[in-house]
């Protein structure tokens, strides 16, 4: 990749992986949970793995913190995002709706989305990683959950000292995290 240095989780690269320290870059997760005691608890989990989170109580509120909803009052740049972490139920708009929009989105489909639920419903999760959803997590979620989500996080960034080609690092993305989802399925439905 000449004129470009990148940085890939090792999870997503495996041994041939670029990495940095996670001081570097630290991941930022929006968080969305219509559960007060739900959100506390995975917004703790995140913070103890060093991740920057903000945390909203629906997928509208998401949305304008986004800067997709009608009132963007203290939106948060897409750029800024690493991973959205989503109830799957949800008043209003649920984690599916909220993940279709995020992946209709010019702006925002590269963002990693991981649902999340209290209900093991096969139908459920196959569409959710079927629309693009990086994983599916069973609730409660578990600190091994949380350890696994830097994997997911969009990590895809030029170092300081390079520059990179924006199209390239888009492509380069897309067909990792559409590994990922053919392996989540095999994993899940075979």
């Amino acid at each position: 990749m000449a004129g470009g240095c990148f940085l890939y989780s090792e999870s997503e690269m495996g041994s041939a992986s670029v990495s940095s320290s996670q001081d570097d870059f630290p991941v930022h997760v929006l968080a969305v949970d219509d559960s007060l005691i739900d959100r506390k608890v995975i917004e703790r989990l995140l913070k103890s793995s060093a991740c920057k989170v903000t945390a909203v109580d629906s997928g509208r509120r998401a949305l304008e913190i986004l800067g997709l909803g009608g009132e963007s009052i203290n939106s948060v740049s897409a750029f800024e995002i690493n991973l959205i972490i989503t109830d799957y139920c949800m008043p209003g708009m649920s984690g599916y709706d909220l993940l279709k929009k995020v992946k209709e989105s010019s702006t925002l489909k590269e963002i990693p989305v991981v649902i999340m639920s209290s209900e093991n419903v096969p139908n459920r999760i196959r569409r959710c990683l079927d629309e693009g959803a990086e994983e599916f997590l069973l609730k409660p979620v578990k600190p091994a959950d949380v350890n696994r989500l830097r994997g997911h996080a969009r990590t895809l960034q030029p170092t300081s000292d390079c520059t990179c080609d924006d199209e390239v690092a888009s492509t380069m993305g897309r067909s990792l995290s559409l590994d990922r989802r053919r392996q989540l399925s095999r994993t899940f439905f075979s």
